[in-house]
């Protein structure tokens, strides 16, 4: 795949929107990823803290890794119990050999550069350790929720959710991953679901001009769609797509 370096590095300046608006992960689906007894996590590409902070309620020891000063700041402020916090890229972690029981991305695989990463993650975890990305999807199969995927696109994020789950995706050093969906909601109100959007990296890029032409669809769809006539909040539906991959 080819990742926009410009879309990546897009969510800094907005680290406080994003820590807003942008939906947590279910814990029945952390639990299923993590077990119950406490372990050594390092969440990667950690951002402004969602999972770190889901994970570390359910009582693990969690080590977050985000490249972007900015949300990486965010994180610290906002998550009490965290282990610790570095700076660094997924390709090039900042982490002894055989630190990690297991290894989380929310929201986030899609940004790795596989071919560097997946080595590196490889090297961090110890022998029985595990891979554990995850990431919300909306459920298009509601109906102003589809409208609105048509109106404004699925994210790369989107779209690895469900390219995950095929041969090959996680490389050599590791084997075929074990694949859940749950289903996850998230209350909303109208001008929270332009939130929600003004979060994402083809807002963040967009010029002006776009930008505009963007709102005026998702308003469009708001304003419009018969399963929203009369509310103005409701909750946003998500499939939770949630893998748990062995090293080979």
């Amino acid at each position: 795949m080819t990742i926009d370096a410009n879309a990546a590095r897009s969510f800094g300046p907005a680290a406080d929107l994003y820590d807003s608006i942008r939906p947590t992960y279910p814990a029945e689906a952390l639990r299923w990823q993590t077990g119950d007894a406490p372990k050594d996590i390092v969440d990667l590409g950690a951002g402004t803290g969602l999972l770190t902070r889901g994970l570390i309620a359910l009582g693990h020891r969690v080590t977050a890794v985000e490249p972007d000063d900015q949300m990486l700041a965010k994180l610290t402020d906002a998550s009490p119990g965290l282990a610790a916090a570095h700076a660094g890229p997924a390709e090039a972690l900042p982490l002894a050999d055989a630190s990690a029981d297991i290894v989380t991305a929310g929201q986030a695989f899609h940004w790795f550069d596989r071919s560097r990463a997946l080595p590196e993650i490889r090297r961090v975890l110890r022998p029985e350790g595990l891979l554990a990305p995850i990431w919300n999807v909306r459920d298009d199969a509601t109906g102003w929720v589809g409208a609105l995927t048509e109106a404004i696109g699925s994210s790369q994020g989107e779209q690895d959710a469900l390219a995950a789950a095929e041969p090959g995706y996680f490389g050599p050093e590791f084997a075929a991953p074990e694949h859940r969906v749950f289903r996850h909601e998230w209350p909303l109100d109208r001008a929270g679901v332009v939130r929600l959007v003004q979060s994402r990296s083809y807002y963040l890029t967009a010029d002006d001009a776009r930008k505009e032409r963007i709102i005026a669809v998702v308003n469009d769809v708001l304003d419009t769609h018969p399963d929203l006539a009369g509310k103005e909040a409701f909750a946003m539906p998500y499939n939770t797509h949630a893998f748990k991959v062995r090293p080979a």
